[in-house]
């Protein structure tokens, strides 16, 4: 992020005090930040606070202008490499998606044409709400980004979705989309495929059996392979982020139910990436209603799922196959026979017991297997760093014919 100009606006929700930090590590990443608070964040964070973490005066009314020589609001729309809104609060994104522009921040969102990137934050039933989600979409089709926030223990006492994300998860989304822009597209032309997230198998209406499978490393491998050139189809399971924009999004809850979806679209694809975390087992028989509580013990029949990444080892002609691999122990030995088995041309494997790394995590740690053995090892990285690095490396395998 060196030399990029971020406007960082701060809206009166109280994680504004995450947004000290936030400001802090912009600046340390290289970047000159701006920031504008609405009147209502100076009331839980002082503005000299940011001034001091930012070396950069604070904008908090309009009419404060401190250049006679421009109009400050339309000066700091223009100059914005992107636009940073941590917290979002419910009242700005209404503000956004209605055109409304009654203070510094909201004025400058209606000036810049540069990219937005929103980290909303709230109470869960205010995010959860029609009016806030109805915002949102209608801001995602204009092409705002969203930042996701947390599931937790709010402010107010409620636990749900509304914390905002950690300062360290932004700053690397934000690396993230400036590193999209300068990308060669590696994956021009290419039709891609992708998994994510984890499958469902019923045993009746309300109980199911899966796994913890967020789809965070499936979505980073998605929005990498778009910002690559490619032609997307992500086919998602259970998950718990919100869908990448600009990919065709298909969903499939059971293993049956994907493998289907898989294999109807396998022929036409390029590159296909199995990163969801699909169920070995499904119920044999899923009851069309509750299953009453009758007795101490319910024994339930389990029967083996098909294996979907090896048919596509099987069926492969010309698609470049890469498998992934979730191990707690033995991890090289683990990948490379599942490579070798299921006839794959790249293996990604983590070892899911590390604290940086696996399920529901924005970080992950992964190495990357070829027939010879581990091809690449990466260190602690964010998932869409990570999902860079895993399609730079089947890009230059496609391009070299897929040699190892």
């Amino acid at each position: 992020m060196k030399g990029k100009t971020i406007i960082l606006g701060v809206c009166g929700g109280i994680a504004a005090y995450k947004a000290a930090a936030l400001c802090s590590k912009l600046t340390q990443a290289g970047a000159k930040v701006h920031v504008v608070m609405t009147e209502s964040a100076t009331k839980l964070v002082a503005p000299a606070t940011f001034q001091a973490l930012s070396h950069e005066a604070v904008r908090v009314d309009t009419f404060d202008e401190l250049d006679p020589k421009v109009i400050s609001h339309i000066d700091l729309a223009d100059r914005a490499d992107a636009v940073v809104i941590a917290p979002a609060t419910a009242n700005m994104l209404a503000k956004m998606a209605h055109g409304i522009a009654d203070d510094m921040l909201s004025t400058i969102l209606l000036a810049t044409t540069s990219p937005i990137l929103a980290a909303p934050a709230m109470n869960v039933h205010m995010y959860a709400h029609p009016a806030t989600q109805a915002n949102m979409e209608i801001l995602r089709e204009r092409g705002v980004q969203f930042i996701e926030p947390g599931v937790g223990q709010l402010a107010c006492g409620y636990v749900g979705k509304g914390r905002l994300e950690e300062p360290e998860a932004i700053v690397e989304y934000v690396k993230a989309h400036f590193a999209s822009l300068e990308a060669p597209k590696l994956l021009a032309g290419k039709k891609v495929m992708i998994t994510a997230g984890g499958t469902v198998e019923r045993l009746d209406p309300v109980r199911y059996f899966t796994n913890d499978s967020s789809g965070k490393m499936g979505f980073a491998l998605a929005e990498a392979a778009r910002d690559m050139g490619a032609d997307v189809t992500l086919i998602a399971a259970r998950v718990s982020e919100a869908f990448p924009s600009d990919v065709t999004v298909i969903r499939a809850e059971s293993a049956l139910e994907m493998e289907a979806e898989v294999l109807s679209r396998y022929n036409e694809m390029d590159l296909v990436v199995k990163a969801a975390a699909v169920a070995d087992y499904r119920p044999s028989e899923t009851a069309a209603q509750k299953i009453k509580k009758t007795g101490e013990t319910l024994n339930v029949t389990l029967v083996k799922n098909p294996d979907i990444l090896e048919e596509l080892g099987r069926r492969k002609e010309h698609q470049f196959l890469i498998g992934f691999a979730a191990e707690t122990e033995q991890l090289e030995s683990y990948a490379m026979d599942k490579l070798v088995r299921k006839n794959c041309d790249l293996l990604v494997a983590n070892d899911v017991s590390q604290d940086q790394a696996g399920f529901g995590k924005d970080t992950n740690i992964v190495t990357i297997f070829d027939k010879n053995g581990p091809a690449l090892a990466l260190p602690v990285l964010g998932k869409r760093e990570t999902a860079n690095r895993i399609l730079q490396v089947a890009a230059e395998r496609m391009n070299a014919g897929g040699k190892a």
